[in-house]
């Protein structure tokens, strides 16, 4: 099998079946939601969780996609210096291993050329948002997010003070949360990116999503900084599709990087329950 072929199998795999660690989530969510049924807010949360276990186990016996948003290719490419693959080589691989998924999966079609005037359906989900970085060895990595839109036009960055500290970064992801409501299909994944430029920022919150759940930051600060975040928004008792309840966010993960003195950019990513992932490693194959 090579990389093309690699790539169409695992997002063809990823439109219909979430991972365990997303799945252990979802478990999670329900028992917490379970553990007051006295809570009208709460029952109607349940019901909602429950309501997305079935719709999974239908797109599992089917094989028809989870949601009918199958999302934008968020792609991230982690080459090695000394990989042997051309980018070339690499981005054919990517766009062909796409396209082929679109059609072998019923991806719906969902991309258009420009944003604003004619907006032209390209009819083939393409093209992908490529993200490259370059890492020691010879290896190849490539991650991808399957971006849903109901979730991504919830996202946010904000520009921050930078002497206000943790406070100010849970209060922003709090408010940011907040405006979202039920919008983005509670309960949500939220990738955090913070520093760099505003753009860095939305790259490391993107990033943050591809994670996987349940994993803390390394960095003592930044996990607990992850978990004061997720409490926070459990606090807003959005719930599960925006009924109230305890439960709105399955997971926080925080990224980030060097900034400049004078300032301290804030990215939120926004995924839904349908956190749709998938990851290819190149092992010497061809394209």
């Amino acid at each position: 099998m090579n990389l093309t072929e690699k790539i169409s199998q695992a997002l063809q795999h990823a439109v219909v079946h979430l991972g365990q660690d997303v799945l252990a989530c979802l478990d999670q969510a329900i028992m917490q939601e379970s553990e007051d049924l006295d809570d009208i807010h709460g029952q109607a949360s349940l019901t909602v969780l429950k309501a997305i276990k079935e719709n999974l186990a239908i797109a599992d016996k089917t094989g028809l996609p989870m949601c009918q948003d199958t999302g934008m290719f968020d792609v991230f490419i982690a080459l090695g210096r000394t990989c042997p693959l051309l980018p070339a080589q690499i981005e054919k691989a990517i766009i062909q291993g796409c396209k082929d998924a679109v059609v072998k999966a019923s991806f719906r079609r969902s991309v258009v050329e420009e944003p604003v005037f004619e907006r032209k359906n390209t009819l083939d989900n393409l093209p992908p948002i490529l993200h490259w970085d370059l890492v020691e060895g010879d290896s190849l990595v490539l991650s991808f997010l399957l971006k849903g839109f109901g979730s991504e036009n919830c996202s946010s960055i904000r520009m921050l003070n930078p002497t206000g500290g943790s406070a100010a970064v849970i209060a922003a992801v709090a408010d940011i949360v907040r405006l979202a409501g039920g919008k983005p299909c509670p309960p949500i994944f939220l990738g955090v990116g913070l520093g760099g430029t505003m753009e860095r920022a939305a790259s490391l919150s993107k990033r943050a999503l591809l994670r996987e759940a349940g994993i803390a930051n390394t960095s003592p600060s930044y996990a607990l900084l992850e978990q004061q975040i997720l409490e926070k928004v459990q606090s807003l008792r959005i719930g599960s599709g925006g009924f109230g309840g305890r439960v709105t966010a399955l997971n926080v993960a925080v990224e980030y990087e060097p900034t400049h003195i004078a300032g301290m950019p804030l990215a939120v990513s926004i995924n839904c329950w349908a956190d749709r992932k998938a990851r290819v490693i190149w092992e010497g194959e061809d394209a």
